[in-house]
């Protein structure tokens, strides 16, 4: 089955606007694993416009589900997954601007690289994921980093979902079917929500993971976290 993963981000965000503590990340992530999240996501960024660092080092206290760590493997990164230790580390290509992840890696062209990294953070007891477009070319090479899953980058599919949903899932399934052959796991994360998750977790019956943040606690709002977090669960289970 499918495990849910919820990106915390967004809470942080609404946090930093007031510059004070309200809401707790923390107590929202310990509340979201009561209430059915199966891990939880953080995604620092240099300039800490969301999640800080100091969040993460208080998130590994009380996180008791899957902690999943994203980011550039800059210097600060690595020292953080040195520092935590997380059960996944996921690796984007995101430049320090960057508003959202909005591309996968490059596994051709950055394969020494990464094979480097993803050994560094293995080291450490890190089960290691790369951000990856779902394009045939980047599997194998992403095999040859050593990486252990790969997180399909999934906001082509939402984009397409409403128009054709057929047609915007079906370079999901066949590089999924590589992977699978590779001997890669799968994750999936990117503008994935309540209406186009089940449809993508139907067709790759063997995705071990989703991310998600913004359409969830956008969706929280209306319908708050407790009955949210288990509307996501039960796309999953369809």
């Amino acid at each position: 089955m499918t495990k849910l993963s919820v990106n915390i981000n967004k809470i942080a965000t609404l946090r930093n606007a007031r510059g004070a503590n309200n809401p707790d990340v923390v107590k929202v992530a310990m509340d979201c694993e009561r209430f059915g999240a199966q891990g939880i996501t953080v995604h620092p960024r240099p300039d800490e416009r969301h999640i800080r660092y100091q969040d993460v080092l208080d998130l590994a206290t009380v996180v008791s589900t899957e902690f999943n760590i994203e980011g550039y493997p800059d210097q600060r990164y690595m020292q953080l997954c040195k520092e935590v230790k997380p059960a996944q580390a996921t690796l984007v290509p995101d430049p320090p601007d960057a508003i959202t992840s909005n591309t996968g890696w490059d596994t051709i062209s950055n394969q020494s690289q990464l094979r480097d990294i993803v050994a560094e953070l293995q080291s450490y007891g890190c089960r290691v994921s790369i951000f990856i477009n779902p394009e045939d070319k980047y599997f194998e090479p992403a095999k040859l980093t050593g990486t252990d899953r790969v997180e399909l980058y999934t906001e082509p599919y939402a984009s397409l979902f409403p128009k054709d949903k057929e047609k915007a899932v079906k370079p999901y399934v066949e590089v999924a079917l590589i992977a699978k052959e590779l001997g890669l796991g799968l994750n999936a994360g990117h503008d994935l929500d309540l209406h186009n998750l089940a449809y993508l977790a139907q067709s790759i019956p063997f995705l071990e993971e989703v991310s998600i943040g913004h359409a969830l606690v956008c969706d929280a709002l209306y319908y708050g976290l407790q009955n949210t977090i288990q509307m996501y669960r039960r796309q999953l289970e369809l």
